[in-house]
């Protein structure tokens, strides 16, 4: 399989991964063909790729760090608890099973290379936000080499760290182009308000409403709500941000357009020092794939090729699969960018 944007949809494509919704319905299965009425429906929903079928690349295979199943229960109950803070602040949330069930799917994994993209339209972006940071923290908090019961708890606050959004207009949580200043204060409230939801339920820690608290705040002291600086910061708190930043970055956020997944890498670099600690922006490199695979690319020898692989600990160098010729005629060369230190890669194409 590989991705393609759903701009680049051609009739007789087949899908290769389910489409969801937010409550875990699959709106298209996995090998449908599509007809011109379902790509039309794609783009009305606005999502930006999907995985589709190729003979050339028949044999990859990509999973997720967690099970289908795990993401929608976590959908579903994040869903579930952000209706519940909306009907009745009062009444408690339960997203304890949730969660533990993610942990326990990253603590099972041996090796984890981030590269799948959830495949998120306007319904679910918020809940499918909210569980990739999930996902995202809990794998920088295992590498962190976290306990469980640590886990457990960050797995919570990373799940509900943006709760405090749902009272927002959903024309500020749509937008993409930068924020007015108006809008900019109304979003940055957020923090306030998820802490507070959150630190009166008895199901949750303190602790997990101060990452909802506090997961805008810059290690230089620049962030928001409280300009905290340093070691003021819960550690917790320090790794949830780091997984929304990025998160934020690949899928697009209030006043932030998407980049593609190297690019999020770089910024995230840049930022390391700035905005969040440099030793953790390095451990959590280590797990991200700055070229998903399935991707597309342009090499610079020319070569167009499929990221197939991935090189642990050298996430710029994968490994590319190139075709040459036409089908049936066609001439398959793997390079491995690890190995192979006069090419790299152009581009992505999208």
């Amino acid at each position: 399989m590989r991705e393609i944007s759903v701009q680049r949809l051609k009739e007789g494509d087949v899908l290769a991964k389910e489409i969801y919704s937010s409550s875990g319905k699959i709106l298209l299965g996995k090998g449908v063909v599509l007809k011109p009425q379902f790509i039309y429906r794609l783009k009305q929903m606005e999502m930006y790729s999907v995985y589709i079928e190729d003979d050339l690349t028949s044999d990859i295979i990509i999973e997720d760090v967690i099970s289908d199943k795990h993401r929608f229960e976590a959908m579903r109950a994040i869903e579930k608890s952000c209706k519940t803070i909306q009907d009745d602040k009062n009444k408690e949330i339960n997203i304890k099973e949730a969660v533990s069930n993610i942990v326990q799917d990253i603590l099972f994994q041996r090796e984890i290379m981030i590269s799948l993209m959830d495949m998120r339209n306007m319904d679910n972006q918020v809940y499918a936000h909210s569980v990739n940071v999930c996902v995202l923290s809990c794998v920088l908090g295992k590498g962190l080499g976290l306990p469980i019961e640590k886990l457990n708890e960050l797995a919570q606050g990373a799940l509900l760290h943006d709760v405090g959004v749902v009272n927002l207009p959903a024309e500020i949580l749509n937008k993409r182009s930068k924020l007015t200043d108006e809008e900019r204060e109304l979003y940055n409230s957020h923090t306030t308000q998820g802490y507070e939801l959150i630190r009166n339920k008895a199901q949750t820690s303190i602790i997990v409403a101060h990452m909802a608290y506090q997961h805008h705040e810059w290690t230089n002291g620049k962030g928001y709500p409280r300009q905290l600086k340093g070691n003021a910061i819960h550690p917790l708190a320090e790794i949830v941000a780091i997984a929304d930043f990025y998160d934020c970055l690949i899928h697009g956020s209030p006043g932030i357009p998407r980049v593609l997944p190297h690019v999020a890498c770089e910024i995230l670099m840049a930022n390391a020092g700035v905005r969040f600690r440099k030793e953790l922006i390095h451990i959590f490199l280590q797990y991200i794939a700055a070229y998903p695979t399935g991707y597309t690319v342009k090499l610079n020898n020319g070569d167009t090729g499929v990221i197939v692989g991935q090189n642990k600990g050298l996430p710029m160098r994968p490994i590319v699969r190139v075709f040459e010729g036409n089908h049936p005629q066609v001439q398959v060369t793997e390079y491995d960018l690890a190995k192979e230190l006069t090419l790299f890669i152009n581009y992505v194409i999208e």
